[in-house]
Order: structure tokens, then sequence, then C-alpha cells
């Protein structure tokens, strides 16, 4: 039987990559913000990631990024962990918002491989360590290669290791090999990225995870730790396999995670708002399929209690 103290987990195990609500005329809600995290964190998530991809990072200004931070950090004070994510494709710009990161109340840092220009690993490497060396916070790393252009390699992440800041990975490879080949060779806590993997890393020593599907289902991958934890793996698995449908029609339904969280919040009368152009609204088809899955997964919820 696996207990949390098996596992090195310094931003939780089931952390929520949140959406950032928005107001119907496109401005920042915070007061939606706060009201979704205490949801959040009151069903499940001991941690939340803000300002990530699903968070619109790539749309939201330096101030709304501190701003977010600063009224979640009101919302849920202690009970969960903020990882700001921070990630540009500058690495003054990224330094720049490590620091202020910092000063909102953020608990950890999110950085993502710098995307476009596509740097070799060794640029790579040198970008990682000058923004772990901006703040005292922890930094997760994020290797995400089909947003980005970049992997970061398995030997880069074993280098990085090495750094008293950087503690963790967000792995969205899809590279089962390279993800324990890390694990056997570094103290990097591995959290799932994609949600139909949270079982399978998991089991082979990760973390935790960083989940989309979260923001509508939290206690979901909570109950799924909390069962194989618990030598319960058949039920694990169980519940891993009976959220297919919705986590298929939240992340791989050929539109991104952020538009199908914010059309199920919104459905489900939760804080979300619109999303920011270039991204544009679930149609009324693709948001009945979502409601539709999200029911049959949570019709019942004594299926997450352990």
């Amino acid at each position: 039987m696996t207990t949390e103290d098996d596992r090195r987990a310094p931003f939780g195990r089931t952390l929520c990559a949140m959406v950032t609500p928005f107001t119907e005329s496109g401005t920042l809600d915070l007061d939606g913000a706060r009201r979704l995290a205490e949801r959040l964190v009151s069903r499940g998530c001991d941690g939340l990631v803000l300002s990530g991809t699903t968070g619109e990072s790539p749309t939201t200004t330096d101030a709304e990024k501190a701003a977010l931070v600063t009224a979640v950090r009101e919302a849920v004070g202690d009970r969960a962990a903020l990882v700001a994510g921070i990630g540009t494709a500058d690495t003054r710009h990224t330094v720049e918002l490590a620091v202020a990161a910092e000063k909102a109340g953020a608990d950890g840092l999110l950085v993502v491989a710098p995307y476009y220009s596509r740097p070799p690993q060794d640029a790579l490497e040198a970008h990682f360590r000058e923004v772990a060396d901006a703040s005292g916070l922890p930094v997760m790393l994020y290797d995400i290669p089909g947003r980005t252009g970049t992997r970061i390699e398995p030997d880069t992440l074993v280098r990085l290791a090495g750094h008293p800041r950087i503690v963790a990975v967000k792995d969205c490879s899809y590279d089962l090999l390279g993800t324990q080949k890390v694990l056997s060779r570094t103290g990097l806590a591995y959290y799932a990225g994609c949600d139909e993997q949270v079982l399978a890393l998991y089991a082979i020593g990760a973390a935790g995870c960083v989940s989309t599907v979260a923001n509508v289902a939290p206690e979901l991958f909570r109950a799924v730790l909390d069962a194989f934890d618990a030598g319960d793996t058949g039920r694990a698995a169980l519940l891993q396999r009976r959220a297919v449908p919705l986590i298929e029609a939240m992340t791989a339904s050929g539109l991104p995670g952020t538009v199908t969280a914010k059309a199920l919040l919104g459905a489900l009368d939760l804080p979300a708002g619109p999303v920011r152009a270039p991204l544009r609204p679930a149609d009324r088809e693709t948001t009945a399929g979502l409601l539709t899955a999200h029911a049959e997964l949570t019709a019942g919820t004594a299926q997450f209690r352990a």
C-alpha cells in the first residue's frame, strides 16, 4: 500500500489547471476566480495552477496574472498550493513574471519551454536555470512539445534536476520510456498533464496530476489516486476508465481544453465566462455533448467515495 509520504509531491497531488474566469465583456472576473477556486479546493483539489494553458495565459496581461494569484490566495488561504504559470517565449519576460508571481503570493512557478523559437537543448537549459535563479520559489517545468514545438529531452531534465529550485515536471510528452528514465535518475516530482494518463503515470511513481477535467469534476482524480494509494488498484482503474468519455469530450474533441472547460462550467452555472480571441466558444451541440458526458460520470457521486 502506498502512502502520500512515499511520494515527493511538492505542490500536492490533485492539481487543477484552473480556467481564468472573465466577465461577459471580457475583463478579468476576480470574484468568479475566488468562487471557482473555493469550489475546487473544497471538493478535493490540493493545488491550483493559475495562468497555465487552460488559464489562457497567452491572452492575459502581466497585471492580470498577478491579480489572479492575489485573489485566489485570498479565497483559499493555505489550503492549496498555488502554482503560477509564467512561461513565455522570452527569457527576460519570463524572469519578470517569476518575480511578480512571488510578490503576488504564489507557492511555485510553472515554466513552459519557450515556444515558436524552438531553442536547442543547451539554450533551453540555460533559459530554465535563469528563470529558476530569479526568485526563491520552486519550479515545475512544463514539457508539452505538441504546443511549444520543443521537447525538454530526458537528459536535459536530468541535468536540470540538479538545480535546487527545479523540483517538478508537468508531463505532456507522451513518452513513457523517457518519463521513467528521468524518474529513475532524479528526484523530480512528475505530474501527469494529460488526463488520460493520470493513473498510468501515478502507477510508475508520479506525484499526482495537473488536470483540466478537474475544473468540472474536482473529486474525480482525487478518488483515482486515493484508491490506488489504498491498494485498490482495480477501483482506481475503474474510475479512470469511467472518466474516458468526459476526458475525450474535453481534451480530444479538436477543441482546446480551455474552450470545453469554459463551455461546461458555464452550462453548469459555474464561474467561467467567455474565452478570449483567437479562441472561440463551443457551439450548442458540443456543449450538449459535454453536459451528457459530465452527467454520466457524476451520476451517483458514491462512485468517488473510497
